[in-house]
């Protein structure tokens, strides 16, 4: 089932279904998905009306909680690269995880911010659960896994060193995020194996390819490693969501390569960024700017488009 929440009804919106070819929707009988969750049943009422993306919020627009990890640990593993760090062992057995905000924006919400601050975007899986108990292990915390969409998880590069230098987490660097018009029941998504999706996740910058990395590999943690780690210490309520981090491909022969150079190119600037002080010596690629146009999206094996598109405008001070 494909579910989506119109921006009508108040903060929370209103709860449809829709169609598998995303042309049409219908009312579901609870007036919002945090309802559904609660109750933990879904079914659609009403007559079929045509589905317009621009007219939805994202799917879940106030969450209980936002944990975003980073399970692509190739990606971490650039990142200190880069900076000449050697990355501790237990990156790789330990996730990575930190408290974002839990309030989340459309899928053509423009992004905001200055250009000084190095805006960029991180383009991942997201999951939205049902109530998970304390202290689960991760193949009963899948379990909990109720609906699966895409997640713009934007940084402000530039203000993250000096916010973690204080030794207390991300505020200032990660505003609000944006997620798919679309998101979608396990049971009825194309290359989900219960605790990983398999499947190009497509980012497009400007019109041209920028990333095209497959979701189900190189994954070091999980969605059930990512749940149970964030209920080790407490019960998760209904209406969590949990991000996988940039998806990142790790390619025989050291870093990846653009997409118009025959790689996977990448899933957030930071990362070619990276990969060009490795090759290069020093960073090539600029951060966002104003007006630059950023398109994340998924496809099946038919083509038809799963989840809808993140397509966002920056709109830079």
């Amino acid at each position: 089932m494909k579910i989506a929440t119109l921006e009508q009804g108040g903060p929370d919106g209103r709860l449809v279904t829709v169609s598998d070819d995303l042309k049409t929707y219908r009312l579901g009988t609870d007036t919002t998905l945090q309802i559904a969750l609660d109750r933990d049943r879904l079914s659609a009422t009403g007559m079929e009306l045509p589905f317009e993306p621009m007219n939805c919020a994202a799917p879940l627009p106030r969450s209980y909680q936002f944990l975003d990890g980073s399970a692509y640990v190739n990606h971490v593993e650039l990142v200190r690269k880069a900076r000449g760090a050697e990355m501790p062992q237990s990156f790789w057995t330990d996730p990575l995880m930190y408290q974002g905000l839990s309030v989340f924006a459309g899928s053509q919400t423009p992004i905001r911010g200055e250009e000084s601050w190095g805006i960029d975007f991180e383009a991942e899986i997201a999951v939205i659960t049902g109530a998970v108990p304390q202290g689960c292990a991760p193949k009963e915390a899948a379990s909990h896994i109720r609906y699966v969409m895409l997640l713009n998880d934007i940084s402000l590069r530039n203000l993250i060193p000096p916010e973690l230098s204080k030794g207390f987490g991300f505020v200032n660097s990660k505003p609000i995020s944006s997620c798919s018009p679309v998101a979608v029941t396990p049971d009825g998504l194309p290359g989900w194996n219960g605790r990983r999706l398999k499947g190009q996740l497509n980012v497009d910058l400007n019109g041209a390819p920028f990333g095209r990395a497959d979701a189900g590999i190189d994954m070091t943690f999980d969605f059930g490693d990512l749940i149970s780690h964030a209920a080790k210490t407490r019960d998760l309520p209904a209406g969590t969501v949990i991000g996988s981090g940039t998806i990142s491909n790790k390619l025989e022969g050291g870093p990846g390569k653009p997409v118009e150079q025959g790689g996977v190119g990448y899933s957030c600037i930071a990362e070619q960024r990276m990969v060009e002080t490795i090759t290069l010596g020093s960073p090539k690629t600029p951060f966002l700017q104003d007006g630059d146009f950023v398109k994340i999206w998924m496809e099946d094996a038919d083509g038809q488009d799963i989840f809808g598109k993140i397509s966002q405008k920056v709109e830079a001070r």
